[in-house]
C-alpha cells in the first residue's frame, strides 16, 4: 500500500514537471526570436524618434530602413547596414546626375532610369551576400528619389539635390539606429559560430582521411558521397564569412585568410579524393604497405584520427596543429618515395595537409590564439563563374521597370511612382534567388495583401484613439514584434518572402508623422500602388524566367572544361593559385540541385587542370615533350583514350629516365601526377570527352 502510494506520488511530481520542462524548452526555442524581434521594434521607433526630433518631411523611410537592415544575427545587421549605406549614396548621386543630363526630357530620363535598375540587376548577380545587396540597393535607392521629384507623368523636378540629400539622411538615421540597438543588446556570435563549423568540418575531413588510412588494405569503405557532402557543406559557409566579418573589424582587414581557409577545405577535400582513388585501385597488401609508410611520417597529432578528429582539438591549440601539418608537408614532400603511386600517396596527403594549415589559419585568427603568424593578406579577385544569368536579370529589370513606367505615363496615377518602386525592389532583391525568385515574388505579392489589410485596421481603427509618441510605439510593437519573431525563427523561404512583406509595406502605409492624417483616399492609392509593383515584378519572373538550373549546372561544368582545355594547350600555365580560384568559385557557384556525379566532375577538372600545371613546369627540365604535348593536345580535343595512351608512352619513358643534374625524385613526382591524371579522367572520360574541340 505504501508502495503503491509513493509511486503515485512520484507520478505525480514527475508530471507535474513535464510541463515545465516543456515550458522552459519552448522558451529557450522561441527565446532568441523573440528577443530579435523585440530588437526590430525598438529600432524601427528609435529611428522614427530621430526623424521625428529632426523633423524630417518622410520619416518613414528612417522605419522601414530599420525594419530592412535589421538582422537576426549582429554581424549580419552591421554588415548589411554598412553596404546598404553605400549603396544608398552611389544610388542618391546617379538620380541626381540622371536629373541633370535630362531633366528636360522625359522619355530619356525614365528609359536612363529604366537602364540603370538593369545595370543594378547585373551587378546584384554578379556580386555575392552583401555585396549584392549593395548593388540592389543603388538601383531603387534611385527610384525612391525619383518617385518624390517626379510629376504625375514622369517628368523629372529641379528639387532632386535636396529631396536625395533628404531621402540619403532618412536611411541612413535608420541604419545607426540598427547598430546602435543591436551594439547595445548583442555581443554577437557569427564569429565563434563560424569558427565552429571551420573547426567542425575541418576535423572531420581529416579525421575521415586519417580513417581511410587505417583500413587501406582492408574493405575500404565508399568515401565519394561523404566527400561531395562536405563539398556542399563547405560551399555554404560563404554567408557566414561575410556575417563574421561584419561583426568585427579586425576579421575585414584579414579577410583573405578567410577565403583562404574556405578554400583550404576545397583543397583538403581534392587531396582526399586522390588518394582515395588512388587505394581503391591498388592491390590490398601493396596499399597496406605505402600507407603505413606514410603514416609513419605523420606526426603523432595527425596520426590517429580519434584525435585529429576533435573539432574541441583545432580551436584550442590551432597554431600548434598547423605548425605540426606544416612539419608533416615538409616531411611528406621529401619522402623518400620509390614507387610513382608512393609518391603520388606522399604528394597528394601533403596537399590535403596545406589545406588543413590554411583551415587552421583561420582558425586561429578567428580565436585569436595567441602566436599566429602575422602575414600580409592580399585580395581575392572578383570571380563571375557564368555571365549569362546576370544578362538574363538585367534585361528583366529593363523591361519590368520600364513597363510600368509607361503603364504610369499613360493612366498619370498619382501613386504610378510607389508601383514602380517596388517593382525595382522586388526585381533587383530577387533575380539573384534564381530558382527561388517566381516563388520568392509570389510570396512577397501575397504578403502583401495581408499587410495592407493589417495595416488598415491599424491605422483606421486603432491610431485615431491614441496621441502619443509612446503609444505609436506600443501599437508598433504589437505588428512589429510578432513579425520579427517569424522571420527569425522561420526557415523557409517563402514563409521568410511573405513576413518580410507583412513587415516592409506597414511603415511606408502607415506613413508616422508628428502630425499624423487620416486620408483613406491616399492610402488605398498607395496600397494600390504597392501591390500593383509587387504583382508587376511577379509577373516579370513568369514572363522571363530564371536560367534553369540544369542550363546553368551544364553551363558551369561546360566552362570548367573549357578552362581545362586551355590550361591544357595555353602557351604559358596559369598560376596554381589562380587556377584553383577560379574553380573554386565554378563549385560555390553550382545550383543546390546539381546532381552529385556533376559536383564531382567539376572536382575532377579541378584535380586534373592542378596536375596539368604541375607537369607544365617540369616538362622543360624533364624534357617531357613531345608526348606530353600530343597528350595534353588530345586532352584539349577531347579525346581522353588518346591523351591516356600518350601519357603511358611518357610515363614509360620516364621510367627509364636518366639525366645530369635532376634529381630522381622529381622525376617520380611527374610519374605521380601523370598517374592521378590518367586515373581521374578514365573515372570521368564521359565529361572529358564531351563538348566541341577548344
Amino acid at each position: 500500500m505504501a508502495d503503491a502510494s509513493s509511486e503515485s506520488g512520484w507520478t505525480r511530481g514527475q508530471a507535474s514537471r513535464e510541463p515545465s520542462q516543456r515550458l522552459t524548452s519552448a522558451l529557450a526555442i522561441a527565446g532568441s526570436p523573440l528577443l530579435f524581434g523585440v530588437r526590430m521594434w525598438a529600432s524601427v521607433c528609435l529611428a522614427l524618434y530621430l526623424a521625428f526630433w529632426l523633423q524630417l518631411d518622410n520619416a518613414d523611410w528612417a522605419g522601414t530602413t530599420a525594419f530592412i537592415v535589421s538582422q537576426p544575427q549582429l554581424g549580419a545587421s552591421l554588415r548589411k547596414g554598412w553596404y546598404r549605406m553605400v549603396g544608398t549614396l552611389v544610388g542618391a548621386v546617379v538620380i541626381v546626375v540622371v536629373t541633370a543630363l535630362f531633366i528636360q526630357d522625359r522619355v530619356a530620363f525614365l528609359g536612363t532610369l529604366a537602364l540603370w535598375g538593369a545595370v543594378c540587376a547585373f551587378g546584384a548577380t554578379v556580386l555575392r551576400n552583401f555585396a549584392s545587396y549593395a548593388a540592389a540597393l543603388a538601383g531603387y535607392t534611385a527610384v525612391i528619389v525619383a518617385a518624390d521629384t517626379l510629376g504625375a507623368t514622369g517628368g523629372p523636378g529641379t528639387s532632386v539635390f535636396m529631396l536625395a540629400v533628404m531621402r540619403a539622411s532618412e536611411i541612413c538615421i535608420g541604419i545607426v539606429s540598427v547598430g546602435v540597438v543591436l551594439a547595445g543588446t548583442d555581443l554577437g556570435n557569427a564569429r565563434r559560430r563560424l569558427a565552429t563549423l571551420i573547426a567542425a568540418l575541418g576535423a572531420e575531413i581529416a579525421g575521415r582521411f586519417t580513417g581511410m588510412l587505417a583500413l587501406a588494405g582492408g574493405e575500404l569503405l565508399p568515401t565519394q558521397p561523404m566527400r561531395r557532402d562536405l563539398t556542399r557543406r563547405v560551399i555554404a559557409l560563404d554567408p557566414i564569412i561575410d556575417q563574421a566579418i561584419g561583426e568585427a573589424s579586425q576579421l575585414r582587414y584579414h579577410s583573405p585568410t578567410l577565403q583562404r581557409a574556405a578554400h583550404g577545405l576545397f583543397t583538403a577535400l581534392d587531396g582526399w579524393r586522390a588518394v582515395a582513388m588512388r587505394l581503391e585501385r591498388m592491390p590490398r597488401d601493396r596499399a597496406r604497405q605505402e600507407v603505413e609508410s606514410i603514416r609513419r611520417v605523420l606526426p603523432s597529432e595527425l596520426r590517429f584520427a580519434p584525435e585529429l578528429g576533435a573539432p574541441a582539438r583545432w580551436t584550442e591549440d590551432p597554431v600548434d596543429l598547423q605548425q605540426a601539418c606544416e612539419a608533416a608537408i615538409r616531411a611528406l614532400l621529401a619522402f623518400p618515395a620509390r614507387t610513382p603511386s608512393l609518391r603520388l600517396l606522399a604528394d597528394q596527403t601533403a596537399r590535403l595537409l596545406t589545406g588543413t594549415a590554411h583551415i587552421l589559419a583561420g582558425l586561429a585568427l578567428l580565436v585569436d590564439a595567441p602566436g599566429q603568424p602575422r602575414r600580409r593578406d592580399r585580395g581575392f579577385k572578383l570571380s563571375v563563374p557564368d555571365f549569362l544569368p546576370a544578362f538574363v536579370n538585367a534585361a528583366r529589370a529593363f523591361l519590368a521597370i520600364g513597363a510600368v513606367e509607361v503603364l504610369w505615363v499613360v493612366t498619370a496615377w498619382p501613386s504610378g511612382a510607389v508601383a514602380i518602386l517596388f517593382t525595382a525592389v522586388l526585381v533587383l532583391l530577387f533575380s539573384p534567388r534564381e530558382d527561388a525568385a517566381y516563388a520568392s515574388a509570389m510570396a512577397f505579392t501575397l504578403g502583401s495583401a495581408i499587410g495592407i489589410v493589417l495595416t488598415a485596421i491599424v491605422k483606421f481603427a486603432i491610431l485615431p484613439g491614441l496621441e502619443t509618441f509612446a503609444a505609436l510605439c506600443a501599437v508598433l510593437g504589437l505588428y512589429l514584434i510578432p513579425v520579427g519573431f517569424g522571420l527569425a525563427y522561420s526557415q523557409q523561404p517563402v514563409a521568410l518572402a511573405t513576413l518580410t512583406a507583412i513587415g516592409i509595406g506597414f511603415v511606408p502605409l502607415l506613413q508616422p508623422a508628428n502630425q499624423m492624417t487620416y486620408d483613406t483616399l491616399q492610402f488605398y492609392n498607395t496600397a494600390l500602388a504597392l501591390f500593383t509593383g509587387s504583382a508587376a515584378a511577379t509577373l516579370a519572373f513568369a514572363l522571363l524566367p530564371p536560367i534553369p538550373v540544369s542550363l546553368r549546372t551544364r553551363r558551369l561544368l561546360g566552362f570548367a572544361l573549357r578552362d581545362l582545355r586551355r590550361c591544357a594547350i595555353a602557351p604559358s600555365a596559369p598560376a596554381p593559385e589562380e587556377w584553383e580560384r577560379r574553380m573554386y568559385g565554378r563549385l560555390t557557384a553550382l545550383p543546390e540541385q546539381t546532381e552529385p556525379s556533376q559536383l564531382g566532375q567539376i572536382l575532377a577538372a579541378l584535380c586534373v587542370g592542378s596536375e596539368v600545371i604541375r607537369l607544365r613546369r617540369m616538362a622543360f627540365d624533364l624534357a617531357l615533350d613531345p608526348e606530353l604535348s600530343l597528350a595534353f593536345a588530345s586532352l584539349a580535343q577531347g579525346s581522353s583514350a588518346t591523351a591516356q595512351l600518350w601519357l603511358a608512352r611518357l610515363d614509360r619513358r620516364l621510367a627509364t629516365f636518366a639525366a645530369v643534374n635532376v634529381p630522381a625524385f622529381q622525376v617520380l613526382r611527374a610519374r605521380a601526377s601523370i598517374l592521378t591524371i590518367s586515373e581521374t579522367v578514365a573515372r570521368h572520360a564521359a565529361y572529358f570527352d564531351s563538348g566541341a574541340r577548344e
